[in-house]
């Protein structure tokens, strides 16, 4: 059975560079508040017209492709990553279809938020052993910046969040001890509520409670999708416990990456490079200090471009190959903890 190797990386960010000062001018934070927090400095954000998920992660697939010596015409599957889509439906794998011109092949989408490539990795190494596709194009792109409460009320959240896109090309190889070497998928839905946009969406039971009652003549045809409420008690941004989301990724984060190590028989000596959702350097920063990994053995560029979620992972990874911290023959971990709450993690011989 052939092993899973990433063949190709690329990236894309927006040109707009917005530092923590541009935001002072919307909410009540500083500089030095929002980077004791968070670690970020600055953060990228798509023009509002003409700029989308879709476009960013097109960019980001061309350059995947042509780092990995092959035509668009070959790849014959493609996973997208994503929490913003630019609609409700279709998704976001379909339309990068049509926006670069591939041929009419599978297209699936993935909601797993910061664990969101991974997973897609996981669905495409999983398509590779089979013998199903030779050439999967897996991307993660955000555009999180249409959608930020940029007021006090918003700030622990919107600080945090920037636009971008990564993407890899992923395909078969017969040699031994290399590629993804196996990935490790967790979820415990009942921190659901800690870290989500609860609206629109279909759970709103306020609507068979309070709504109906005041207009009983809708019935259930009423249109709420979006209501004021909603909207004035900040239910259509996005709501976060960060105690909450902190506690719980310090310990899953290092737990699903020795769960990877043990299941290929490493230990933490072994591993070379260490990269992870870019959520927070601070819990990066924890789990680097836990795990006993060097600056050189971890990757960080929340600094750069804050959390693009879905994006970030492929976005550090090409980073740190175009900076020659990530070599070929690497022992090569991924790790994510997101909204879910989900978690997972990758071993892969690079």
């Amino acid at each position: 059975m052939p092993k899973t190797r990433i063949a190709g990386i690329g990236m894309y960010v927006p040109k707009n560079i917005v530092t923590n000062a541009d935001l002072m001018r919307y909410m009540d934070t500083t500089d030095e508040w929002i980077q004791q927090r968070t670690g970020i400095k600055e953060r990228r954000y798509a023009d509002r017209i003409g700029e989308t998920t879709t476009t960013m992660g097109a960019e980001a697939a061309k350059m995947a492709i042509e780092n990995a010596g092959i035509t668009k015409d070959e790849v014959d599957f493609v996973v997208f990553a994503t929490l913003s889509p630019d609609y409700t439906f279709p998704g976001c794998g379909v339309l990068l279809q049509r926006a670069m011109g591939l041929k009419n092949i599978g297209a699936l989408d993935v909601r797993n938020q910061c664990s969101g490539f991974i997973y897609a990795l996981s669905v495409a190494d999983q398509f590779i052993r089979s013998g199903m596709y030779k050439n999967i194009l897996v991307v993660g792109a955000e555009k999180h910046s249409f959608a930020l409460d940029f007021s006090t009320r918003g700030r622990s959240v919107s600080v945090m969040f920037g636009d971008g896109a990564g993407a890899v090309v992923v395909q078969p190889t017969e040699k031994e001890n290399d590629g993804i070497l196996s990935t490790h998928l967790h979820c415990d839905g009942n921190g659901a509520e800690v870290l989500a946009c609860y609206n629109p969406g279909t759970h709103a039971n306020h609507w068979a409670k309070e709504t109906a009652a005041t207009y009983p003549e809708q019935d259930w045809f009423g249109n709420q999708y979006i209501t004021q409420e909603m909207i004035e008690n900040a239910q259509i941004y996005p709501n976060m416990d960060g105690h909450a989301v902190m506690k719980r990724a310090i310990t899953f984060l290092p737990d699903v990456i020795n769960e990877a190590l043990t299941a290929n028989n490493y230990t933490i000596d072994d591993l070379n490079m260490l990269i992870l959702n870019q959520s927070n350097a601070r819990i990066a920063e924890f789990v680097q200090q836990k795990l006993g990994l060097t600056d050189d053995e971890i990757y960080i560029n929340i600094y750069r471009y804050g959390n693009t979620t879905a994006a970030s992972i492929p976005i550090a990874m090409y980073e740190a190959v175009k900076d020659g911290k990530l070599k070929s023959g690497d022992l090569l971990c991924l790790g994510a903890y997101g909204s879910g709450f989900t978690w997972a993690s990758a071993l892969i011989r690079f």
